[in-house]
């Protein structure tokens, strides 16, 4: 294994310099304009249907929002209708498009009736046809400003993917309230687990310079309806929090604001203790004058009520914090025998007069708690439910692990009922190829949302949890770990920006299918040709499965490398932690391989509500796709299709490996009808993912092996 060991390190730095590389500006499509390209409707009956409908455009109010309503309303509209579209002062003709709130434009009122105006909430919006002083007109219309702006990308979104907008009474309103993304950006604008380039943030310019860039981020999220963002790490610096650094945030807050976005931030735990202190008493430094940053001290307390008046009197709409604690060396309240609530109490009570939330993370496994890392976060945090402010989330990773290819919901979601809960799901793909493999995690994120945890019997599915209705939460959330960064096309790879777009519209709506989502992003991104728009989202939905496929099918999980979280390495034994090692999570020996949490084992399946409880624990009755996770099995254990469970591994490792050459296949036969710059990077792209699968796939298997003792069989 020594010269596998030389050969995928030698592909890692290879794969490193194709992270690096961007599209060629020069050649065609860079990728920088995302999904709001506004390429001009070729289809002649479409377009006369729109010109009809619209003729210009009336946008009601003079502030920043309305202008950025209005400027993108022309961008827009001329780059689809490929004609100019004039400001209209009145409606005196057939065809103005009339965006605006009810207190902007009485004109408003006297089309979207009363009823409609009243559900759609502070941030929903209605799209419809309509006649005022006679005149035929199209009316986009919000309780607040920031739902105009979002009514005005879904109209340009619903014209770019060739809807019927001639007859259209539409209502749109988010399931979930605060939709953020977290960055895991340093100061120093290295980016956490990111695979795009540097941060976008540019601190040691700011707040002095602007980098147009801060706007057109603030306006694809806006796109989205993503209606926040928090700036930094959450293994945070404690120097975020010092003025110089809040001018920043400020700065940057007063980019975002009128796209509807409000800036939260990370913050590190022990900020208040003074750095001379940290050094003397070996604790972590913060940049207060403290001795201490124990949630129970009376001066801690106000050290971040202060601190909290400060960042308010900058900025008025800051959100709040983001606190990891207690978690991979991250200080926290355990560290004085406090308890999580404790601290993050401490933090509620200092945000609560200016109407912030604290998002406090459940991704902890401390040994000491269970040796099973799969159950210290359900063990921590429902003994504490109810003791949490109102202004509190606890946040939780979709699964009980790690981000990984797959996993099952993570148990404590539902067994919180007296405390919001706010899902984390990660865009970056940390554990899936980074920005060199090809996978579209919208099909993912749907099992995860349709996953039903049976809290209060069947029905109970983390979609109905996260957004409120199963329990009651009165404040919902959701959060996306983003893959963004200074490349040129943001993400990386060209289609690790379907991801980005993918959270957003899922953040908004999670009934949304990923076919659907996949169809619009295709269509506003690379073609409307229904032969390529087919062809592409073939290579889209099935480029999930595949992955888990040639990295961790069957329940398999963290056998990649400890550290980059990228290639393979099963056999990796010499980690300083047990719980970090691969053989700790596939325990693979003679007899068979997989973690038994049966009530034989860890018993983590007994954390989830009836009957999944029953369902997991037995091999007769766990899904497949979790087997491995929930039992050690024997390597001669039928499977449903009739094969051993070793020829199942086998099949699925090569299947896997095929779906990427297929992948490829479909790539290349549209070379003809894709911009030659895109094409060329995804080619560039899909051929390493496909060493990459083929190196997963022979690691795996020739390691196992050993264990096995059987013969690899490439096919069915």
């Amino acid at each position: 294994m020594d010269a596998r060991k030389i050969w995928i390190g030698f592909l890692l730095i290879t794969a490193g310099l194709f992270q690096c590389a961007v599209l060629n500006p020069k050649s065609g499509d860079d990728g920088y304009g995302l999904w709001m390209k506004y390429s001009p409707i070729r289809d002649p009956v479409l377009l006369e249907t729109y010109q009809t409908v619209i003729s210009s455009v009336m946008v009601m109010g003079e502030n920043e929002t309305s202008g950025i309503v209005r400027d993108e309303l022309k961008r827009g509209l001329e780059g689809l209708l490929v004609r100019e579209i004039p400001v209209a002062g009145s409606v005196d003709a057939p065809g103005v498009l009339i965006a605006g709130t009810p207190s902007d434009s009485p004109e408003i009122s006297g089309v979207v009736p009363r009823p409609v105006l009243e559900a759609l909430g502070p941030e929903g919006f209605t799209i419809r046809t309509g006649e005022i002083n006679g005149h035929p007109c199209l009316v986009i219309a919000a309780n607040e400003r920031a739902g105009v702006l979002y009514g005005a990308f879904h109209l340009l979104r619903l014209m770019e993917t060739g809807q019927d907008i001639s007859e259209i009474r539409l209502v749109s309103t988010p399931r979930i309230g605060y939709r953020l993304l977290n960055h895991w950006d340093n100061l120093d604008r290295s980016v956490e687990r990111g695979y795009a380039g540097q941060s976008l943030w540019k601190w040691e310019e700011l707040p002095g310079t602007i980098d147009p860039r801060y706007a057109d981020y603030a306006r694809a999220n806006a796109s989205l309806g993503i209606n926040g963002t928090v700036l930094n790490n959450v293994n945070a610096n404690p120097e975020i929090l010092r003025p110089e650094y809040l001018q920043k945030v400020a700065a940057l807050a007063d980019v975002f604001r009128p796209y509807g976005i409000r800036v939260f931030l990370s913050i590190n735990f022990s900020s208040p203790i003074s750095a001379r202190f940290g050094l003397e008493t070996n604790r972590r430094g913060g940049i207060g004058d403290l001795p201490t940053s124990d949630p129970s001290d009376p001066a801690v307390r106000r050290w971040w009520q202060d601190k909290a008046g400060e960042i308010y009197a900058l900025i008025p709409d800051f959100g709040g914090f983001l606190v990891k604690a207690n978690s991979e060396g991250m200080p926290g309240p355990q560290d004085y025998d406090r308890t999580h609530a404790e601290g993050a109490n401490m933090l509620a009570e200092a945000l609560s007069p200016h109407g912030g939330i604290v998002m406090w993370r459940a991704f902890v496994y401390d040994a000491d708690v269970d040796p099973d890392r799969a159950n210290r976060a359900y063990l921590e945090f429902v003994p504490l439910d109810g003791r949490f402010a109102p202004n509190i989330f606890v946040q939780g990773k979709n699964g009980p692990i790690d981000f990984q290819p797959r996993e099952p919901v993570q148990p404590l979601f539902g067994a919180m009922p007296q405390t919001p809960q706010m899902l984390e799901l990660q865009i970056t793909q940390e554990y899936l190829g980074h920005s060199t493999h090809l996978v579209y995690l919208a099909p993912m994120w749907r099992e995860y949302f349709d996953f039903d945890l049976y809290a209060k019997g069947p029905g109970s599915t983390l979609a109905g949890i996260i957004d409120g209705s199963v329990q009651g939460y009165p404040m919902t959330g959701i959060a996306g770990v983003t893959n963004i960064g200074d490349d040129r096309n943001w993400c990386g790879h060209f289609f690790a920006q379907a991801n980005w777009y993918a959270y957003g519209r899922l953040a908004w709506d999670h009934t949304l299918s990923p076919g659907q989502i996949a169809d619009e992003w295709i269509r506003m991104s690379l073609s409307r040709e229904a032969n390529v728009v087919e062809r592409v989202k073939s290579m889209m939905m099935g480029s999930w499965e595949a992955c888990i496929a040639y990295m961790t099918p069957l329940g398999l999980h963290h056998i990649m490398q400890e550290h980059f979280h990228y290639g393979p390495q099963p056999d990796y034994a010499d980690a300083p932690r047990l719980d970090w090692t691969s053989v700790y999570y596939h325990r693979a020996d003679s007899l068979g391989i997989g973690f038994d949490r049966t009530p034989s084992g860890s018993n983590a399946a007994g954390q989830y509500f009836s009957p999944l409880r029953e369902i997991f624990g037995d091999v007769r009755t766990c899904p497949e796709k979790y087997l491995l996770w929930f039992h050690h099995v024997p390597w001669d254990h039928t499977m449903k299709s009739g094969r051993t469970l070793w020829d199942e591994m086998c099949l699925h490792y090569y299947e896997g490996t095929r779906s990427v050459d297929s992948m490829i296949d479909t790539w290349e036969s549209l070379r003809k009808e894709i911009d030659p710059a895109i094409y060329a990077h995804v080619r560039d792209k899909l051929s390493q993912h496909r060493r990459d699968a083929a190196i997963w796939r022979d690691t795996c298997l020739e390691y196992f092996q050993t264990f096995s003792g059987k013969e690899i069989r490439t096919s069915r």
